[in-house]
């Protein structure tokens, strides 16, 4: 296996020399994906007579951190850098150089003025503007490259590899690299479709819509309405899961796992899972007194965070019936001490249960003085 690596490591690097040194043709793509197919990477693609010479953008689902090398060994196209720093390591990754480093709107600007040069290779885009696995379904696709030009042509893209994943989440194109050397072989397969133009008076918006719900019946997934920003945040919730000391396994179901009893006091001999769920299930408990202690640990068993509980809570996401915060916090009284209470319940202010969306503002400075409050009304009913 390390042997297999290093040669192919070794014939990487006169791919990567051929492919950055001789200029574009057909005999220059011939030659590197005779190359690639040494080192394992074998492309397919169907229906090339539906590729259009006149169409100046491609379009394109993003499964792995190759996809414009793979799609250029078939045809000349640019395919912009939108993240990272200029120099060397973008221009030899196959990335164009735009030199735009200011908003989104200077760079279509400038992609517009290269398409309009009908002598330049076209440009293939992602709108999805993150990998995904391509097995699920496709990102939303951003509007901003539809408003390049007005007509586009979609490429589905499909990527098989035996053993391992094509595409995982928050790992670096070198580790993808690295991985595409040491497993047997990765296929390719691209399917050219026919060219999508702009309907009349049709919105950036709703044409990238279009395109998207077309490359996804021929990919045969679902048009989802996740952004690439929303996958950055799973990944970082997934990321801050990893680092708890006591996180739960992912994988496990809900049922599966074992239940916090419904006293905090007995949490000590316990496993380290619902001692972390009852130490979260506490916080959350000091700042939502009137929320029972079970529909808390539930959710919490859900989302791992005490600020996404709390939030779920308090915007109403998560229902319940609120409990008497005298009841939750004081120990039951006996039959003398309610009778006493009973005298004198009627002179003290006991604060009233009411849904978590109508007690709580959405200051959380007017939060924290409701609750301090609320707290010492809770005194002076215990001191009497």
């Amino acid at each position: 296996g390390l042997c297999l690596l290093v040669l192919r490591l070794f014939i990487g690097v006169h791919v990567f020399l051929v492919s950055c040194f001789l200029p574009d043709s057909v005999v220059r793509r011939f030659i590197v994906r005779v190359m690639c197919s040494v080192l394992g990477l074998f492309v397919q693609q169907s229906d090339p007579q539906l590729r259009d010479g006149s169409v100046q953008v491609y379009i394109a689902n993003h499964v792995t951190h190759f996809d414009h090398n793979v799609i250029s060994l078939l045809t000349s196209c640019n395919t912009p850098a939108l993240s990272g720093a200029p120099g060397f390591i973008c221009w030899s990754r196959g990335f164009m150089e735009l030199g735009v480093a200011g908003s989104r709107a200077e760079l279509v600007g400038s992609l517009r003025a290269y398409a309009a040069q009908r002598e330049n290779p076209p440009l293939l885009l992602f709108p999805e503007e993150a990998a995904t696995n391509g097995r699920a379904g496709l990102l939303r696709f951003s509007s901003w490259p539809f408003s390049i030009s007005d007509a586009v042509q979609p490429v589905a893209l499909r990527v098989q590899r035996p053993l391992l994943t094509v595409s995982v989440a928050d790992s670096s194109w070198i580790t993808e690299l690295l991985w595409t050397f040491f497993v047997p072989f990765t296929v390719y397969q691209v399917r050219w479709m026919p060219s999508v133009p702009r309907r009349a008076e049709e919105l950036s918006e709703d044409f990238a819509l279009r395109v998207q719900e077309l490359l996804a019946v021929e990919l045969g997934v679902v048009s989802t309405r996740l952004t690439a920003a929303d996958k950055a945040e799973h990944v970082k919730r997934l990321r801050h899961t990893s680092l708890l000391p006591f996180a739960p396994a992912s994988s496990q179901p809900l049922a599966a796992r074992p239940r916090v009893p419904s006293s905090l006091s007995g949490a000590g001999s316990f496993a380290p899972v619902d001692m972390q769920i009852t130490t979260m299930a506490r916080q959350v408990k000091e700042v939502l007194p009137h929320v029972p202690l079970e529909v808390i640990r539930t959710d919490l068993a859900q989302t791992n965070c005490v600020d996404t509980t709390i939030a779920n809570l308090l915007e109403g996401r998560v229902s319940f019936f609120p409990e008497s915060e005298a009841g939750a916090d004081l120990p039951a009284l006996s039959t003398s001490q309610a009778a006493a209470a009973s005298g004198i319940q009627g002179s003290i202010a006991v604060p009233s249960s009411k849904p978590a969306t109508k007690q709580f503002a959405k200051s959380p400075v007017e939060r924290h003085l409701s609750l301090q409050e609320r707290k010492r009304a809770l005194y002076d009913y215990a001191r009497r």
